[in-house]
């Protein structure tokens, strides 16, 4: 007897899915404390029963958006390297990544709550995170148009920095002057190369 092969979700049950979590995401990135899960699926347009038969939990909820924004962030690296140059590819990197902090911080209080009991394994985030700069700067380091002596945790820092003190919406002018500015200290210098560490 043949086996059957697994059911896919059905195409409506996917679509519904995928509006929960892009509703929670600008619910949760957007200022003021976290958002009741009634409020996500009205924001999605779905009935209550919909979002808890996708999420049972606010703590599933969040899990999933987390989930769905690192792999954005690796995905994008190799995305944005296919379409732009390295340095303008890190550059809209950055803006995914002050997007993915905002995301974050909206939900902050449960995250850290599900890092602490190990529903969340933040290390691997962290290794996720530093691979997609660091297959940027090494595609710049390649082609000579980004420098070749600074380590990715070094822009990871400088990024999580730029964001703690302009992450707001209202700071958004000032993130991206700051943002700039890393990117014109990561070019090499006007005689060529490396800078000196």
């Amino acid at each position: 007897m043949a086996l059957e092969e697994p059911r896919r979700p059905r195409a409506d049950a996917t679509r519904n899915r995928e509006q929960l979590l892009a509703a929670a995401t600008r619910l949760i990135a957007s200022a003021g404390p976290e958002p009741s899960m009634r409020a996500i699926a009205g924001e999605a347009g779905v009935g209550i029963a919909t979002l808890y038969r996708h999420f049972p939990t606010r703590e599933s909820l969040v899990d999933a958006i987390y989930r769905d924004q690192v792999s954005r962030l690796t995905v994008g690296a190799r995305e944005l390297l296919a379409q732009f140059d390295p340095p303008d590819a890190l550059r809209r990197w950055m803006s995914l990544f002050g997007e993915w902090i905002a995301t974050k911080n909206g939900m902050l209080d449960t995250l850290l709550a599900m890092i602490e009991s190990g529903e969340i394994a933040h290390a691997h985030t962290r290794t996720e995170l530093l691979a997609a700069i660091d297959e940027i700067l090494e595609a710049g380091r390649t082609s000579m148009q980004l420098r070749g002596d600074v380590p990715a945790a070094d822009v990871a820092a400088a990024l999580i920095g730029i964001f703690t003190v302009a992450g707001s919406p209202e700071h958004t002018a000032m993130a991206g002057r700051l943002l700039d500015l890393l990117m014109d200290g990561l070019r090499p210098s006007a005689a060529g190369g490396s800078r000196p560490s």
